[in-house]
């Protein structure tokens, strides 16, 4: 009697996946990433679109963009939990995810070194990979702690502009993943004072004076290389523009605040201060 009931139970529990380990759909970059840093690809059944890296990821079934979910989409893989980044919607689509039972944990974003570490502890814990997290997040302390340190002088003053198609070129503020990471680079945003992402325009543009214009290695090749982007309003006449100055690193890598962070931000603190030498 006891065995059936406990075989109920277990039947019955919705994260309960075969040999305790629950299918899982991935909806975030840095979350996707995470999960195959700590070796549980495996317990992948489907991501979204901007799960790119490791490359693997891309072949396993796709749920559509973050914030754009369809319940039938993502309930056709069969999943008993769904790991979330924050900007994973619609509301109403993880609404009716879970009224089907499936458990849907939404990450904390926090763009900060510590943030990656508490997501890391976190998603260890949901799928039972305590020991792994733990093993890389000791990797993280000691990859930041050796990572680069700004060269002393003055900071140069850089524009992160967002050219991902769509016809609108827009530029980033304080309270962004770009700004944060300016700031882990040891260089100045450009446009301080201005919170979260701006339409750019010619007279915001030549206001900021940046000595540095980034942009991700996507937007780069969608405006058609540097020459494309110095063509977005009042870029050209700006230092940066005049001086041919951009820089430009893969959209995750750059904003994703994922295992990567210590590389990214070595990678970017070289790109920005060797370039205004």
């Amino acid at each position: 009697m006891k065995r059936r009931q406990l075989l109920i139970v277990a039947l019955a529990s919705p994260v309960a996946g075969a040999q305790g380990q629950p299918r899982v759909v991935s909806v975030g970059g840095a979350v996707t990433e995470t999960l195959f840093a700590i070796g549980a690809q495996r317990q992948l059944v489907g991501v979204d679109t901007t799960s790119l890296f490791p490359s693997e990821a891309t072949q396993l079934p796709q749920v559509g963009y973050a914030r754009t979910l369809s319940a039938e989409g993502l309930l056709a893989l069969k999943p008993e939990l769904l790991l979330a980044s924050a900007e994973a919607g619609p509301p109403q689509v993880l609404a009716q995810l879970r009224r089907a039972g499936v458990r849907v944990e939404v990450l904390d974003e926090h763009h900060r070194f510590d943030g990656v570490l508490a997501r890391t502890q976190r998603l260890g814990q949901l799928i039972g990979r305590e020991r792994e997290a733990a093993q890389l997040v000791a990797r993280l302390q000691q990859d930041w702690a050796a990572r680069p340190r700004p060269p002393a002088g003055s900071p140069p003053r850089v524009l992160f502009v967002l050219a991902h198609g769509g016809g609108q070129v827009r530029v980033a503020g304080e309270g962004t993943a770009a700004d944060a990471m300016l700031q882990l680079a040891g260089v100045r945003n450009a446009l301080a004072g201005v919170q979260g992402y701006k339409p750019l325009t010619a007279e915001a543009a030549l206001q900021a004076a940046p000595d540095v214009l980034l942009c991700t290695d996507q937007g780069l090749q969608v405006q058609g290389g540097a020459e494309g982007l110095l063509k977005a309003p009042g870029l050209m006449l700006t230092p940066a523009g005049r001086a041919g100055r951009v820089v430009s690193m893969e959209a995750l890598l750059l904003l994703g605040f994922g295992p990567r962070l210590p590389q990214a931000v070595a990678e970017l603190t070289s790109k920005l201060h060797g370039r205004t030498a």
